[in-house]
């Protein structure tokens, strides 16, 4: 007979960075992130025997996603305006020169901050599909919706980010001409 606990550790635990990725964006914070995944592993756990096999990542991040919305609920804390600490979601950069590195850290810092604009929502389909690459099959399940809610969402989601990302390039380029 398998050991529940070894089973439990092989199944979610190779996941602790997505489900940090995950509750970070949907906090916005360090710490607020670290609680809501630290009380996601504690549930998990707990329920590990509604676990089936297969990929628990899937199955871990719906944990981790509804015990974000059950701790903005019991904390009633609004959706927080809380930037990104840069040095934790820095990429890694391959050998390139300094002016092309210097423009992939700004368009990085672009696209983050046009994330942090998105409503929850859509900011949760587009780290789970782009960051986490998830399958939609596997976002509609962590997400709790029919999947072409999950396809609807990722396609607005991206709309919005285009969207802003041009009005904030408008900006820059009409700034630059003042």
């Amino acid at each position: 007979m398998e050991d529940p606990l070894q089973s439990f550790d092989e199944a979610a635990l190779p996941h602790l960075d997505a489900a940090y990725n995950l509750a970070r964006w949907l906090t916005r914070n360090d710490k607020d992130a670290e609680d809501v995944v630290q009380e996601a592993y504690l549930r998990a756990f707990k329920h590990f025997s509604s676990f089936h096999g297969g990929d628990g990542r899937p199955w871990l991040l719906a944990i981790v996603r509804n015990t974000y919305y059950n701790w903005i609920r019991s904390n009633r804390i609004p959706q927080l305006e809380t930037p990104l600490n840069e040095e934790t979601y820095a990429t890694i950069q391959d050998d390139c020169d300094p002016e092309m590195q210097m423009v992939r850290e700004e368009d990085n810092e672009m696209v983050r901050g046009a994330l942090e604009e998105l409503p929850a929502e859509f900011r949760e389909i587009i780290v789970l599909r782009e960051f986490e690459e998830l399958s939609y099959k596997e976002i509609a399940d962590v997400a709790q919706i029919p999947l072409g809610t999950v396809m609807s969402r990722l396609a607005r989601a991206r709309k919005r980010l285009e969207r802003i990302l041009r009005h904030w390039d408008k900006e820059t380029c009409e700034g630059v001409g003042a």
